[in-house]
């Protein structure tokens, strides 16, 4: 009988597998290339080249691909085959070094914001030394970045690794000067939960607004929702199960350690967790999960749907980063140690990041949200719109002492509790889990919640790698004037006393879901986006330009063309849905009403209640044909504007409510009409029927 995990890793090419099929000067080249950034030279990536080739063919593969994180939201592949004609016209397999380090893509094709036009497409994808290949079916796929002829990202995966070096680099300044000069680098660690929801494929497939805009557009409550709060943690139908174990099976050969899997909140709602690892590898990792899930889910003849909000008054679904900084000799800088308020590095890091968080709090704002994370955010089920900090009562009690003094004490560092007779005494964790707070420390990470189930995770962390290396930037500027490792410590904990005093406000241990928390943000000055469209123009802040130029992972021009990117991504998901709906509507729930009326009025009832149904039926039938006139007819207005962000803030604020309004009345009539008659599978069906 096969081992579970026997096949861990076996169509990824690891390390060991490097090992093994390359020689050792080769495979040295390529580990100093990983851990100290030297360059690859052509002759080792020939050789590199042609041991991947190698393994790839006795694993099945024929082809080869490129793959990369365009700005769509997913991921984009091209398969070239190994095998072309030597001289004589008999096939060879080949695979140079140059293919293996560079390809070529229509740059004009992919999402832009102008920085390609038809007539200047071209477009480069280059090979992510760092992160592993891996085979998928018959195609060995080549984690890689994708660049414009001039050199500006065309993708998500470039900024994000520009932001880790950079971070890395005045991570370590900062790590040197308080004293461990073993450290060479630090990386930026993240840890992913996905979450989603399964559907039956037979059921998915009657409904064209989860085929084309990933959610429902109409459809009444079932009559049981997750109020009992029977599905969190419960047992997971035996189908899921099962296909939970496929999905485990392919992740797992493609070395990602899927760890967690579980039921989540809402009815047909689930979770899977990945370990942590580099930020850029657990970003491919990401997207293979999502693809797996979707992928995988066909095979049981079920659909997955990761949008943020697919059902209405029940829990959307989130992307929880899990976010630390680890040393290249192991320690998590965001270890707080036995004694916390002695721990000065601790100190310094925790400090750098609520000083990052408060002075771009917006642009994180933006960084975590989508059109489909409107529907999600601040609804009881997911952080508010309003970004703040929770640090625990340990932290909050140590920052209270610094705004006033440097001598801090804190009796109580490490406590025990015994929860049963039988077991001994266990550590009680470092800090409480505020499940309202956008941004909480958990122990030793920082879990942002607000990013939405269905985002690359790219951009997220790419934020947070660059805001959090320009706080470092300027605690180090200031220490390096010092020569003693203890004046420097003084001083360190003199940048966490400035920085409390001034940012405190960003701090909140409360219930972020509160009416009183958007009060008392207010009152401290902090930024209230509600909707995703008021945070966009955060991408062009002077700030972030400024950012975005001194850290050098974004340029003006790259990051007006991003802007434009997510305008238009915007304007074209609520144009789908508007149409989508419309159709549903004209085409089916329309004729519906009228079959259902028709076969009232022919049963010759004089029954007061068929009348009356009659007449509630032919009434919001009328407002119904009303509301989709007037949503064709702003939907038409709102075309003609020409400026993006104007025509952007339109569909947010003219077309958006269009929908609630058909929406609601199609829902009414969905509750008295004949389940023979209503065109679509219910609420019922779709969460309580797979």
């Amino acid at each position: 009988m096969k081992k579970p995990y026997e096949d861990f890793g076996s169509k990824l090419f690891t390390k060991d597998v490097m090992s093994e099929y390359l020689p050792r000067p080769v495979y040295e080249r390529w580990l100093n290339a990983i851990q100290y950034k030297e360059k690859m030279d052509m002759a080792n990536a020939e050789a590199i080249a042609h041991a991947m080739k190698v393994w790839a063919l006795e694993h099945g593969a024929t082809h080869y691909s490129h793959w990369f994180h365009p700005m769509t939201g997913s991921s984009a592949e091209k398969h070239d085959a190994f095998i072309e004609p030597d001289r004589n016209g008999k096939p060879i397999t080949r695979f140079s070094g140059k293919t293996l380090i560079k390809g070529e893509t229509d740059g004009s094709s992919f999402p832009n914001g102008g920085l390609r036009q038809t007539f200047e497409a071209r477009g480069y994808t280059y090979w992510d030394v760092t992160s592993p290949a891996f085979i998928r079916g018959h195609v060995l796929f080549i984690p890689s970045i994708f660049i414009s002829y001039h050199g500006e990202s065309l993708d998500e995966k470039a900024p994000l690794i520009k932001s880790m070096e950079i971070l890395s680099k005045q991570a370590t300044r900062i790590v040197n000067l308080l004293g461990d000069k073993s450290v060479t680098s630090v990386d930026a660690m993240i840890g992913l939960e996905q979450e989603y929801f399964l559907v039956s494929s037979k059921y998915f497939e009657q409904r064209e607004d989860l085929v084309f805009t990933g959610r429902t557009l109409l459809g009444e409550n079932a009559p049981k929702g997750q109020d009992l709060v029977g599905h969190y943690y419960g047992n997971i139908p035996s189908n899921v199960v099962h296909y939970m174990e496929d999905v485990n099976d392919e992740l797992w050969k493609l070395g990602v350690y899927s760890k967690v899997e579980h039921n989540e909140v809402a009815p047909a709602q689930f979770e899977i967790v990945t370990h942590f690892d580099k930020a850029n590898i657990a970003l491919d990792q990401n997207m293979i999960v999502m693809e797996t899930l979707q992928r995988v889910a066909k095979k049981h003849h079920l659909s997955a749907l990761l949008h943020e909000k697919p059902f209405k008054n029940i829990n959307g679904s989130g992307k929880h980063n899990n976010w630390s900084l680890v040393t290249n000799t192991g320690h998590n800088l965001f270890e707080p140690g036995e004694r916390p308020h002695e721990n000065i590095r601790f100190l310094v890091f925790v400090c750098a990041l609520v000083e990052a968080v408060d002075n771009h709090a917006e642009l994180l704002r933006f960084a975590g949200s989508s059109a489909g994370n409107d529907h999600r955010l601040g609804s009881s089920e997911a952080p508010p719109a309003i970004i703040s900090l929770y640090v625990g009562s340990v932290l909050e009690e140590i920052f209270k002492q610094l705004a006033t003094s440097k001598k801090i004490n804190i009796e109580k560092e490490v406590q025990y509790f015994t929860p049963l007779t039988t077991l001994s005494a266990v550590t009680k964790d470092y800090s409480d889990r505020n499940r309202t707070s956008p941004f909480a420390f958990t122990g030793n990470k920082f879990e942002f919640r607000m990013p939405g189930s269905s985002i690359c995770s790219a951009f997220v962390n790419t934020v947070l790698c660059s805001i959090m290396a320009e706080s470092l930037e300027r605690i180090a500027d200031d220490l390096e004037q010092y020569k003693y490792v203890q004046d420097i410590r003084e001083q360190a904990l003199g940048h966490c006393q400035r920085i409390i005093k001034a940012h405190h406000r960003i701090i909140f241990d409360g219930d972020a879901y509160h009416d009183n928390w958007r009060e008392e943000a207010l009152r401290r000055g902090l930024p209230n986006l509600e909707h995703y469209v008021d945070s966009i123009p955060s991408m062009l802040y002077p700030d972030t330009i400024k950012l975005f130029k001194t850290t050098e992972v974004l340029s003006e021009r790259e990051l007006q063309a991003r802007t434009i990117i997510v305008q238009t991504r915007f304007i074209k998901t609520i144009n789908t849905e508007a149409n989508t709906l419309l159709k549903m509507v004209k085409q089916d729930i329309m004729p519906a009403i009228v079959t259902s009326i028709n076969h009232l009025s022919h049963s010759n009832s004089q029954s007061s209640y068929v009348q009356r149904q009659i007449n509630d039926l032919e009434t919001n039938l009328d407002a119904l044909d009303a509301a989709i006139m007037t949503l064709e007819h702003k939907l038409g207005c709102v075309h003609e504007i020409t400026d993006l962000e104007e025509k952007a803030r339109a569909m947010h604020q003219q077309i958006r409510p269009e929908f609630e309004t058909i929406r609601s009345l199609v829902d009414q009539m969905e509750r008295v009409i004949s389940k023979a008659h209503y065109p679509f599978p219910t609420y019922t069906q779709l969460l309580f029927e797979l």
